[in-house]
């Protein structure tokens, strides 16, 4: 009887301290609303994606542009006449990486910082922002054909904000206005009456990436990006870049197959010297590899 009557005094005291402690617990409860996944790779085919490396997560990136398929057999549709990226890349943190790469094309060297600005957030803000900068050096320009260049002229600037959102399960979109300063500028060329007649592109050019990622199956998705060159010179031998690829994700990494009409994979190569006509059949096939130590 006295045991009852004990448990009877300390039962309301046990009720009243176990909604103490469950209150305290759901205050500590916080609901993730981030949308991660806006994308599955770093990039939609050539423009960056709001995707960054993990903390403490090292990606090795290989990229490879074959040649023109325009002249066919002459060259194996390309295969001749391929180019290589290698890319390293460094999770600092949850919401900075840097990169370091290495082009054949033109033997340009990269550095690279891409820096979370913003999350996309389940009914609240819509839209994932992340920063991008780049500075290139391009070795490949000789002496001989540049008698005065200087270290400086080899280097190249591009910024862009990266602003995307995830429609729904299937689809995302990415808007990528851009600015690319070349120390010097991209240069076109004609035959004019006989002579060759040079035309320089402003050092500074602007620029509207656009591309988008629509899932078609668990493991598959169509990848198309675009940029918009806006004050690109008139006489310019260059087109504005499209690409048109396939995302294939293998066991956690994502495998990329693409067409192009650029075979440059730096940002201010693609933006300002697509070189390939999509209407004259003159586009490069590539492959992007991704390997995470």
């Amino acid at each position: 009887m006295k045991n009852i009557a004990f448990f009877f005094l300390l039962f309301p005291l046990f009720v009243f301290s176990q909604d103490d402690l469950l209150d305290e617990l759901n205050e500590e409860i916080i609901e993730d609303k981030k949308v991660i996944s806006v994308f599955k790779s770093l990039k939609v085919v050539n423009f960056e994606t709001t995707k960054l490396v993990n903390k403490k997560d090292f990606y090795l990136v290989i990229s490879h542009r074959f040649g023109s398929v325009k002249n066919g057999i002459d060259d194996l549709f390309g295969l001749d006449q391929a180019v290589t990226q290698f890319k390293f890349i460094y999770g600092i943190n949850e919401w900075l990486n840097l990169g370091l790469a290495r082009s054949s094309y033109k033997k340009k060297y990269g550095l690279h910082a891409k820096f979370r600005l913003k999350y996309q957030e389940k009914n609240n803000f819509p839209l994932s922002i992340v920063g991008y900068s780049l500075i290139t050096a391009n070795t490949a320009l000789k002496d001989n054909v540049y008698p005065n260049i200087n270290f400086e002229n080899r280097l190249s600037y591009t910024t862009q904000l990266l602003i995307s959102r995830k429609i729904n399960d299937n689809l995302s979109l990415l808007l990528a206005p851009s600015f690319v300063h070349e120390n010097l500028a991209t240069r076109s060329f004609a035959e004019e009456n006989g002579s060759t007649v040079f035309y320089d592109e402003e050092n500074n050019q602007i620029a509207l990436g656009f591309g988008g990622r629509y899932k078609l199956s668990k493991r598959i998705s169509l990848n198309i990006d675009y940029g918009l060159h806006l004050n690109r010179n008139e006489n310019s031998v260059y087109n504005n870049p499209l690409s048109i690829g396939a995302d294939i994700e293998t066991g956690g990494h994502v495998f990329q197959l693409h067409f192009t009409n650029a075979q440059a994979m730096f940002e201010e190569g693609f933006i300002t010297q697509a070189q390939g006509d999509w209407l004259n059949g003159d586009f490069f096939f590539g492959f992007n590899l991704v390997r995470v130590f």
